[in-house]
């Protein structure tokens, strides 16, 4: 069976690795919050207080808050996952982080021999919680095939972007859209307001 290496157990990632423990694989649960780490566990993963204690996984997935710590815990830490991971590895990287650090995290994985994917995904976490997230997945062809079976537990939408960061750069562009409409849309409130129309009645329409 895919032994997993979950790293990151926040709102995102508790319970993206309480799925894969549910679906039956073996997950090495870390995390600098013990409890965090204790919640898994007690769903049935292996848990884990050191990096050193991840080695042998199969598959090596990320949720961490940014590119500097995911660039910590995988290729600058004395005892970083990359440096410990046998040949053919695979890391998926789940964090939002920008395309720069993700590329350079494809670039040392290349270097070791490793297989590797930026998939950050959108869904919150109730996504997270259903196993209904969306996933967007930049990397080679090889990477995508060797994760299926694990995406499909994380998510309902899997997306395979195409080259070296390109899951990211689908996030930053997905969210400026986003965002974009979000201001669009609380203008369009304002502007209701001043012309006498009510809030309800363009909800109505709209």
């Amino acid at each position: 069976m895919t032994t997993i290496a979950f790293i990151g157990l926040g709102n995102m990632g508790a319970p993206m690795a309480a799925n894969l423990v549910e679906a039956g694989f073996p997950v090495k649960a870390y995390d600098i919050n013990l409890n965090a780490v204790q919640q898994v566990a007690d769903k049935g993963g292996i848990a884990c207080h050191s990096l050193e204690e991840l080695a042998g996984s199969d598959i090596y997935i990320t949720m961490l808050q940014n590119g500097a710590q995911v660039k910590q815990v995988c290729i600058d830490d004395k005892q970083a996952l990359m440096a410990q991971a046998s040949k053919k590895s695979l890391f998926i990287d789940c964090s939002s982080i920008d395309v720069e650090s993700a590329r350079i995290l494809h670039d040392e994985a290349k270097a070791k021999g490793l297989l590797s994917l930026d998939a950050p995904v959108s869904g919150g976490i109730s996504g997270a919680t259903s196993g209904q997230l969306t996933l967007m997945l930049g990397g080679s062809k090889a990477a995508f095939n060797k994760a299926q079976e694990v995406l499909e537990v994380l998510g309902n939408k899997i997306i395979h972007t195409g080259a070296d960061g390109t899951g990211q750069a689908a996030k930053i562009c997905n969210n400026m859209i986003l965002g974009i409409s979000m201001a669009a849309i609380s203008e369009a409130y304002a502007l209701a307001e001043k012309l006498g129309l009510s809030k309800q009645k363009l909800f109505d329409v709209s």
